[in-house]
């Protein structure tokens, strides 16, 4: 009995934590300049992330190995970061290269730091937090609007002071656009009443409004695999200028256990002159309005407490929270036992 509640209290914390074997976004490309370390936090953890004189991203925990100071406050080097508290230079891998203040010191040559995968996509840096079941980075399962040059758009970040769970359940819920979004520019049509249905898709489920699409926020795609997102249409109006149907792509990282950060591509498919048109318009009235949108659902999660989901009372319209929460529940089960099965091998 000790055993079942032992391994349902870490599967909790586990995703509560975050998954891991799991691409997330961390940071916007722009945020990482060439010959500046870049720090930033996921999963709990301290990263510094810096581009070599190539250009090539690089990762490592944010901690020098000599006393703990951040090597996001050093500096870039040609072979790595060095430490601005005593000079230490760390390369890619983690591995100590240089001690400046003694020569052939002992701890040159030693890899001391904990280095990640890291890769560049649809103007965002990505980082791979490795498992015990997927040690070896797979490739990033990318959303293929953000490969396709047929598809134009804006990446929006934006810190939350939730658990990153929250904006997860907030996505596969469309029920809440015509209530809390109710007053916004593209969000304001279609009837405030109706039934929830899911439908199971190759790599994750797909929630939707029975009767009606194409008048609000009517359904979402969840995906899952090497890293979790969701895809989800919006109806725009003629007064939102030229394009087709407005697509939204998100991300959601967790910073630690009760902050997050959203990543948000806003996207229409749009050729010809008409691409530069829609992107003036968008920057000169739009965007504000979508940034609008977009603290409402900031307000309303940081506003509802940590233990929310201990006490919530779901019906109908929460099924794809609930299948959300099921498939989050197994993939962090899984991972815990092959972790479980490593530690028992290794005592064996």
């Amino acid at each position: 009995m000790s055993d079942t509640r032992d391994i349902k209290e870490r599967i909790k914390d586990r995703v509560n934590q975050g998954l891991l074997g799991q691409w997330y976004a961390v940071a916007k490309s722009v945020d990482v300049q060439p010959g500046r370390p870049h720090g930033v936090k996921a999963l709990g953890q301290k990263l510094v992330l810096w581009r070599e004189p190539s250009g090539k991203l690089a990762c490592l925990e944010d901690f020098c190995p000599h006393r703990g100071a951040p090597l996001s406050r050093g500096e870039v080097h040609e072979t790595g970061v060095a430490c601005r508290y005593h000079g230490i230079v760390v390369d890619p891998t983690g591995t100590i290269v240089r001690v400046p203040a003694m020569s052939e010191c002992p701890l040159e040559g030693r890899k001391a730091v904990a280095s990640y995968t890291v890769t560049e996509a649809g103007d965002a840096i990505f980082v791979f937090f490795p498992s015990v079941e997927m040690p070896v980075a797979p490739p990033l399962n990318l959303p293929p609007e953000l490969a396709d040059p047929a598809w134009i758009g804006f990446l929006c970040v934006s810190p939350w002071e939730a658990n990153y769970r929250y904006a997860l359940d907030n996505l596969a819920d469309p029920m809440h656009g015509c209530y809390l979004h109710a007053q916004s520019f593209t969000l304001a049509y279609g009837s405030k009443q109706d039934i929830m249905k899911l439908d199971k898709t190759e790599h994750g489920f797909t929630v939707s409004r029975v009767h009606q699409a194409g008048d609000n926020f009517d359904w979402t795609e969840m995906v899952f695999g090497a890293s979790t997102w969701c895809r989800l249409d919006l109806p725009y109006p003629k007064a939102a200028g030229p394009g087709g149907i407005f697509r939204i792509i998100g991300y959601t990282t967790p910073v630690d256990e009760h902050n997050c950060i959203v990543y948000f591509w806003r996207l229409r498919k749009i050729e010809g002159i008409e691409r530069e048109a829609w992107r003036f318009m968008y920057r000169a009235l739009l965007e504000p309005r979508h940034w609008k949108v977009l603290e409402q659902d900031r307000e309303m999660l940081s506003a509802m407490p940590d233990d929310a989901r201990m006490r919530e009372m779901l019906y109908q319209h929460d099924v794809g929270v609930g299948a959300l929460r099921q498939t989050m529940t197994r993939m962090a089960r899984t991972q815990i036992e092959a972790e479980d099965a490593a530690a028992q091998r290794s005592a064996g």
